[in-house]
């Protein structure tokens, strides 16, 4: 007898009523996070009519998070992107890489970690805070019970991170990194992404670890959405709208 999965569903956000909706993405989310610290990137680029689902912290249990991720995209509107934030941004190159997501058609990497991050640990739950975010609201958002203090500074499983995922993914990478990342410095995940095959990086400034999450959220979605279009388009992500160059007067 096959034995259904007994982990919590999902949290999913859906497009507006009576719109169809453009895409699919499945969240995965970084150390010791919940779902719900992504209900606000969740709300918003689901009223752009992308289908969002939010799975688990795939430390806490990798096979489950495996067997969310099959079930999300298995009868999922494309195009299918695959989100990863954190460590779980190393996981979903890690699923890519290894074809278990072969319907995904991108993938959006997020405050990829740094190979020292786990060296040093805050003093106090304020200056993790301060390592995650400068949002007031995004601080009291995850005060409460949303986020296991300490784990953002915790050990990932080394075979996330063996090879080179990102290097091998072959898909279309968004990677979105905060300016002010003190857990992964923007140099070196320049460096992390230069392998890859087809990578946009962008850069938000003032922004520090949660990058989906802090002061500059509405611009992080907004590029997003915009990338996201693009890729509807043609997956080559050619650019629909650009700035042109003002009239010369040569006179």
């Amino acid at each position: 007898m096959i034995q259904s999965d007994p982990s919590p569903p999902p949290l999913t956000f859906v497009e507006p009523s009576k719109v169809a909706p453009r895409g699919t993405l499945v969240v995965i989310p970084g150390r010791g996070e919940q779902p719900e610290v992504y209900r606000r990137f969740g709300t918003r680029i689901s009223l752009d009519a992308y289908r969002v689902h939010v799975l688990q912290d795939p430390i806490l249990d990798e096979h489950r998070v495996r067997r969310q991720v099959t079930a999300s995209i298995t009868a999922a509107v494309g195009p299918v992107v695959l989100v990863g934030l954190d460590a779980g941004a190393l996981f979903a190159a890690r699923l890519a890489a290894e074809g278990q997501a072969a319907p995904v058609d991108a993938l959006v990497l997020a405050g990829l970690p740094g190979p020292d991050q786990a060296a040093v640990s805050p003093s106090s739950w304020e200056e993790e805070l301060d390592a995650r975010t400068s949002c007031p609201t995004h601080r009291r958002h995850i005060s409460g019970d949303l986020v296991r203090s300490g784990a953002l500074y915790g050990p990932i499983p080394s075979e996330w991170s063996e090879g080179d995922a990102i290097a091998t993914v072959g898909k279309p990478i968004l990677a979105i990194h905060g300016r002010e990342d003190p857990i992964s410095p923007l140099e070196w995940a320049r460096e992390a992404y230069a392998p890859a095959a087809r990578v946009e990086l962008v850069a938000v400034a003032g922004a520090r670890h949660d990058v989906l999450n802090d002061q500059s959220h509405r611009t992080v979605a907004a590029t997003i959405v915009l990338w996201l279009e693009r890729l509807r388009a043609d997956n080559e992500l050619a650019p629909i709208a650009s700035l042109e160059p003002l009239a010369v007067d040569v006179a």
